[in-house]
């Protein structure tokens, strides 16, 4: 979908449909408060996570995948000390350690099998330094029986009648707009799906349904994985939902100290 103003399209609609998020940013921060050195954000978008540390003192590097959005980072940690890196959580060498390693958002089920969660954790663990901890948001407990249904993905427990407004940007004039639609559950996968419309400086109106899919996971099965590369599990944590929100079980895994 074009636009008509100087800033990436993947950057406003980021920021459209991430950036007003806060409900995990209490959690990320009393991580890095309790970790002894700099914090890796991985799958840090434009830095809603990694500039919120920031602005409390931490060192932050986030990484993804999307230069445009790491960019966009950079230009707004300017004076804080927070850096981006354009890189693959799968194959990601900073030639550095870091005290604690979070994956916001459902990083690790945007991955499309076990065999690249266990490439992505093998990169976490080569970045955590001895005792420091990784912390993974994954979203579970989708029954069974729900297989092949529909329903709201910022409710996929509660399931509200009550349907959200969209979030919404203005940039430069013209308006973005991106309102959830339900999502589909089936064949090992959670297809959240926003329709996302553009009216123009002159008034046009265009739009197109996106769509990204999650993998199914359980705490338990990235437990597993983590322990094939050498991470133990701690006590899980937990994001509580919203009203716009689903909540997160947060995997915690820790690199063995000796």
């Amino acid at each position: 979908m074009s636009m008509a103003t100087g800033v990436p399209t993947e950057v406003v609609w980021h920021e459209a449909e991430c950036g007003g998020y806060i409900a995990d940013l209490g959690l990320w921060e009393e991580l890095a408060a309790a970790a002894d050195g700099p914090v890796l954000d991985l799958g840090c978008g434009t830095g809603r996570v990694a500039l919120h540390l920031a602005r409390r003192g931490y060192e932050v590097v986030g990484v993804d995948r999307d230069a445009a959005l790491i960019e966009a980072l950079r230009e707004r940690a300017d004076g804080l000390p927070a850096r981006g890196a354009v890189g693959d959580a799968r194959e990601l060498d900073l030639g550095a350690e870091f005290a604690c390693v979070i994956a916001p958002m459902q990083l690790i089920q945007l991955l499309a099998d076990e065999a690249e969660r266990l490439a992505c954790l093998r990169t976490i663990a080569t970045h955590l330094s001895r005792g420091a901890v990784a912390a993974l948001a994954i979203v579970e407990d989708v029954e069974a029986e729900d297989a092949g249904a529909t329903y709201a993905p910022w409710a996929w427990k509660s399931r509200p009648t009550e349907v959200p407004l969209p979030d919404t940007r203005e940039v430069d004039g013209v308006v973005y707009s991106s309102l959830p639609l339900p999502t589909i559950v089936d064949d090992g996968a959670l297809l959240v799906r926003r329709l996302r419309q553009v009216v123009s400086l002159e008034g046009l109106l265009s739009e197109e349904e996106n769509t990204i899919e999650l993998r199914e996971l359980s705490a338990a099965q990235l437990e597993r994985e983590g322990a094939a590369v050498g991470l133990e599990p701690l006590p899980h944590r937990s994001v509580p939902p919203t009203d716009d929100h689903v909540g997160s079980t947060v995997v915690v895994l820790r690199k063995a100290a000796g």
